[in-house]
C-alpha cells in the first residue's frame, strides 16, 4: 500500500494518503475537493560509489510528513 503526497487544486492544501487501489477517490481533508495533483516525494538516498560526497537529508524539528517540517514543500 503506497503512501502518496497530494496538493488540492482548489485550496492548495498538502496532504498524504494511503492508496489501496488506483480507482480509489481521493478527497482533500480540508475542503473535501476531489481535484488533486500527485506530488513528487522528497526522500533521502546515497550513491554507493560516491557516498562520501552525498548530502544527507535531515528533517527540521517539529515532525515529519508533508508540511510537517521535513518535506521541503515550504
Amino acid at each position: 500500500m503506497p503512501i502518496y503526497e497530494y496538493v488540492c487544486d482548489d485550496c492548495q492544501t498538502h496532504f498524504e494518503k494511503i492508496v489501496f487501489n488506483k480507482t480509489q477517490e481521493i478527497a482533500c481533508p480540508s475542503c473535501a475537493g476531489k481535484k488533486n495533483s500527485i506530488q513528487l516525494s522528497v526522500f533521502a538516498s546515497t550513491n554507493a560509489s560516491n557516498g562520501a560526497n552525498a548530502k544527507s537529508f535531515t528533517p527540521s524539528s517539529g515532525g515529519g510528513g508533508c508540511c510537517g517540517g521535513g518535506c521541503g514543500c515550504n
